[in-house]
């Protein structure tokens, strides 16, 4: 009984939905090429930021923006989202590592928008703007053109064209006047930013700092930090607006409303055995007790450096694609392609040969010297090196260092009994 309602129900509700859709799309086919001066909204008509909390998911960790368009007497109420993207787009994962992701603007009914984040326990808020009956027309008609086939697909980049900064952009354009934002003290870099989001000491904010390279320690101005959405939420929260050919201000936010609110989450610290701080520490605790193994019994473990070269030179390799390949903006000028050289690809297999020990020693010495300048580096704060990064380098150091310590004691040895010879 319960189960044949519930199916009703939602056969119902869904067409519904497909009736509001339907509206909409036919509301946009008529006004799409019609100016913001023709076409008429009721004077009750509001346009919203929401914002949604962050999420568990990857691609949910900094949260989300959309822009609500509500007007009641014509039986709209519509989110326009410009965070849609497909998996299923032809190779996905290899265009989003070159950094080539289109991201298209999507309209959906508020209610459908609202219930995947009533499903993951994610807050949402909603800032009603305080805009004029004109500003709301130049806002509505921009959104209508952008929403056309041809307009609609954007190339998606993660800090300055994105789901957040897409919506900002539209209200500020839209506006009679200039935003006043509200004076900040502290401002921080935009790897600090992201750090704030993936946390510190975590797998993810690990592989960031890998490939993010120096231009990730810039410095993130108040404008610039609202690629993020709820520091766009919070902006646009202590902002005015002063109107144009006045001296006039007003509020930009007009009322807030919580429109999903989420239960008390327990959160679970992630154990100490989870973090990449530890397991780093724990590797070159490993090698230390390696080297010392090696210095007493005058043997050489060749494994273990191969392993620890065919490691670092992939993970290079990956680095160095980012940095002359792809066209994220945050993985240029990597420094962390001095100690994770791809050519360390090369060198694990060099090990196994006896003839190449020389040429290997040439590669282990300026190996040696990238390494310094690394710290150097560190030292001047150049680029910011995730502390897990440490054991690493100190890894590489000791490694590098034993083997032309060996290398150039097994040389001297020669050279002296060839002389006694």
């Amino acid at each position: 009984m319960n189960l044949s309602y519930n199916c009703q129900t939602s056969k119902k509700n869904k067409i519904e939905s497909m009736k509001k859709i339907l509206l909409f799309v036919a509301f946009c086919f008529i006004y799409s090429n019609i100016n913001a001066q023709q076409i008429i909204f009721s004077d009750s008509v509001q346009i919203s930021l929401i914002t949604c909390a962050p999420g568990q998911e990857v691609y949910a960790k900094f949260g989300h923006t959309g822009l609500r368009v509500n007007d009641l007497s014509n039986g709209l109420d519509v989110v326009f989202n410009y965070g849609i993207f497909s998996f299923n787009t032809e190779n996905f994962y290899f265009k989003f590592i070159k950094g080539e992701t289109d991201y298209l603007l999507g309209v959906q009914l508020t209610s459908d928008f609202l219930t995947e984040y009533k499903l993951r326990n994610s807050m949402v808020w909603e800032q009603i703007l305080n805009l004029s009956l004109s500003e709301k027309r130049k806002i509505i008609n921009d959104l209508l053109i952008n929403y056309e086939p041809q307009n609609r697909v954007y190339r998606y980049n993660f800090i300055f064209d994105n789901c957040a900064t897409r919506p900002r952009d539209k209200i500020i354009s839209g506006l009679d006047g200039q935003i006043q934002y509200s004076k900040h003290l502290n401002i921080i870099t935009y790897r600090q930013w992201v750090g704030r989001y993936v946390g510190e000491d975590t797998w993810l904010k690990f592989g960031i700092d890998l490939i993010f390279g120096m231009d990730a320690d810039k410095n993130c101005k108040p404008f610039q930090s609202m690629f993020l959405p709820e520091i766009l939420m919070a902006e646009f929260q202590n902002s005015n607006v002063v109107q144009a050919d006045t001296t006039n201000t007003k509020r930009l936010v007009a009322s807030n409303n919580i429109l999903v609110q989420a239960s008390v989450k327990s959160t679970k610290e992630s154990s100490i055995q989870n973090q990449p701080l530890f397991f780093t520490l724990l590797l070159l605790f490993f090698g230390i007790i390696i080297s010392f193994i090696e210095i007493k019994r005058h043997k050489y473990f060749k494994l273990f450096d191969s392993i620890l070269l065919i490691v670092t030179g992939f993970i290079g390799i990956v680095a160095f694609y980012l940095m002359f390949i792809s066209i994220h903006p945050m993985v240029k000028n990597n420094l962390n392609l001095l100690w994770l050289n791809p050519l360390n690809l090369i060198a694990a297999i060099l090990i196994w040969i006896k003839g190449q020990k020389k040429l290997l020693n040439i590669y282990m010495i300026i190996s040696l010297a990238f390494i310094l300048i690394i710290l150097i580096v560190t030292a001047f704060s150049l680029q910011f090196l995730n502390l897990a990064f440490i054991p690493l380098i100190i890894l590489l150091l000791l490694r590098y260092t034993m083997w032309i310590f060996d290398y150039n004691k097994k040389f001297i040895h020669r050279n002296i009994y060839s002389s006694h010879k």
